[in-house]
């Protein structure tokens, strides 16, 4: 900041803003440190964002976050964006540079990876993805670049796991196979799946195969009891990451780019937890 008085400011936009956890995480994390920063969640239509992010640039925000349906559009309004952003097409964080740009960032997919390697090592064993929206197409690339050696897309609600197949295996090391419908049985190679729809159950044509015990099962949902993924998962006694956990790992990442601070996602889960009333 050029004005060391002033307050380092950073916020959420999102649509609906209302609900969000983020400012509660963040003041959870600033209070621990003792930074004398503010947090602001705030309401912004789609058709309005670029005139938001202007604003976000002339005050002098440190950065912001995005959510919901600003997540996509936000990548054409940025001054430049990351690799795995413009891959994905869309960006979840903005940092305020040195000249007051704004540059966009995608974290879903690296926390989602985070997550998962905290149970499974996913460089071992193929990975079952369950839609094909951001944080898929995300955690898609970033298992490839870690070095996946296969993954399969299985997408029942837009049927685009064609398209995002062919994108990953356009990328160096990508191996991925798309079934668009139905899986059939459980390919024995397959040790992770992750269900990436939040807000959408799993249609009810679409047939699940049976789970086994030695699956880590994902499922990022902020409504964990009422994911029939992991309710599956609990009668195959698989191992299970639920929402709290990826989202936890996912803001670690963004309050780390813009604060440098090192957050304990377990801290973080803990307070999810008691933002959720769970």
């Amino acid at each position: 900041m050029i004005n060391p008085a002033l307050q380092e400011v950073i916020a959420v936009l999102g649509h609906p803003a209302a609900g969000n956890p983020a400012q509660f995480l963040f003041e959870r994390v600033v209070a621990h440190d003792s930074l004398d920063w503010r947090f602001l969640t705030l309401e912004v239509a789609p058709d309005r964002l670029a005139e938001a992010l202007a604003g976000v640039s002339a005050l002098g925000f440190a950065g912001c976050m995005l959510a919901g349906p600003l997540t996509e559009p936000a990548v054409g309004l940025t001054t430049s964006v990351s690799p795995a952003a413009q891959f994905a097409g869309g960006c979840n964080l903005l940092e305020r540079s040195k000249d007051g740009q704004l540059v966009g960032h995608l974290t879903l997919g690296r926390g989602a990876l985070d997550s998962i390697c905290l149970h499974a090592d996913p460089l071992k064993t193929h990975s079952l993805i369950l839609g094909t929206n951001l944080l898929a197409r995300s955690l898609a690339l970033e298992l490839t670049l870690a070095g996946a050696p296969g993954i399969t897309i299985v997408d029942p609600w837009d049927h685009q796991a064609s398209v995002l197949a062919e994108a990953i295996n356009a990328v160096e090391g990508g191996n991925a196979s798309a079934a668009e419908d139905e899986l059939g049985s459980m390919d024995e190679n397959v040790g992770i799946v992750i269900a990436t729809e939040d807000n959408r159950p799993i249609p009810a044509d679409f047939q699940l195969p049976e789970l086994r015990e030695d699956i880590v099962v994902v499922d990022t949902s902020l409504d964990p009891k009422a994911s029939a993924t992991l309710k599956a998962a609990t009668n195959a006694n698989s191992c299970k990451i639920d929402g709290l956990e990826v989202t936890a790992c996912i803001m670690a990442l963004n309050f780390r780019n813009l604060t440098g601070i090192e957050t304990d996602t377990g801290s973080l889960r803990e307070a999810l937890d008691e933002f959720l009333d769970y």
